[in-house]
């Protein structure tokens, strides 16, 4: 049995313990991936336990699974409760939240008869630290171009977050840290830049910002808007466009944006130092105006903080 985490997670619309939350074998997510699901994390306030972008993230998962013809039995206030009340009923003021939505046992094959669908939806939530390191953090992390590229358009739907989209953030992943890297990052089958294996990119040259549009095969990351409205309100200019690989080696600064990630500086790609060779001041700017939202300093006057009570 893997670790224990937390004492209950919410599942299709109970509490239950942590142990006790188990699925079949022949449950059809298991076997064809699908499923989708959301990464959320929930910060201590002076004002107490808040979930970042809660209705965001809980409007996404409906949308993922809309995109998959996957029809959740939940609405998206029903799912914010749900996770607010998993987060008060383990007692986090800190913690990840895991809301997932599969199919159950519909049967073995790969399109399931209308009548045997069945959706599951469980949200668990416990302590986890940062994604690649406090170290990571503040001294940045080194990162490699993986020889795979991320899923071409009109293949499966990169703008999904869904369970089977993921086995390619897994080779890739997979490749760097065999590597000796710290994360890997993707590119679109056109060799142009795409995203990590679970993170945006963001390359910053002479004080401007750029990153991949939605266009790029990446996941419309929730942090990655978030930087983006953080950045144009410090009023840096932030251009969305397609970014060959050598911009790579030729930017000032490099980050990563994920809800796990958080804002993740980049020290070198490829054993290329960026030209500032760790966190720049664009970078730490950020890092500080996002960690700020969580300690009053910076003013959340786009009401991202859901409280947890």
């Amino acid at each position: 049995m893997n670790k224990k985490l937390a004492d209950t997670i919410w599942f299709n619309g109970k509490l239950i313990p942590w142990e006790d939350a188990t699925i079949h074998v022949m449950t059809h997510a298991l076997h064809y991936g699908t499923s989708v699901f959301e990464g959320v994390r929930a910060y201590d306030t002076p004002n107490g336990p808040v979930i970042f972008r809660l209705h965001e993230h809980s409007q996404r998962l409906i949308n993922s699974a809309r995109i998959y013809h996957i029809q959740l039995p939940y609405t998206v206030d029903q799912i914010n409760d749900a996770c607010r009340e998993i987060v008060r009923a383990n007692n986090l003021k800190s913690a990840y939240l895991r809301p997932i939505a599969f199919l159950g046992e519909c049967g073995m094959g790969v399109t399931p008869k209308k009548e045997n669908v069945s959706v599951d939806v469980a949200i668990a939530a416990f302590p986890w630290g940062a994604y690649l390191g406090e170290e990571g953090l503040l001294k940045g992390v080194d990162v490699c171009v993986s020889s795979w590229n991320r899923a071409a358009p009109n293949t499966i739907p990169t703008g999904a977050k869904a369970g089977g989209n993921y086995l390619s953030s897994y080779l890739i992943g997979y490749e760097a840290r065999e590597r000796g890297f710290a994360e890997g990052l993707g590119l679109g089958r056109d060799g142009l830049l795409s995203e990590g294996a679970g993170e945006n990119l963001f390359l910053i040259q002479k004080g401007k910002i750029f990153t991949p549009p939605l266009a790029a095969s990446i996941l419309g990351g929730i942090t990655r808007d978030t930087v983006i409205q953080l950045a144009r309100a410090e009023g840096i200019e932030v251009i969305e466009q397609v970014l060959p690989r050598e911009m790579l080696y030729l930017a000032d600064e490099v980050f990563m944006t994920g809800t796990a990630a958080e804002v993740t500086p980049i020290r070198s790609v490829d054993g290329i130092p960026t030209r500032v060779g760790g966190p720049g001041d664009v970078t730490k700017l950020i890092q500080k105006r996002f960690h700020g939202l969580f300690t009053g300093e910076t003013e959340d006057r786009w009401n991202w903080l859901a409280p947890v009570s």
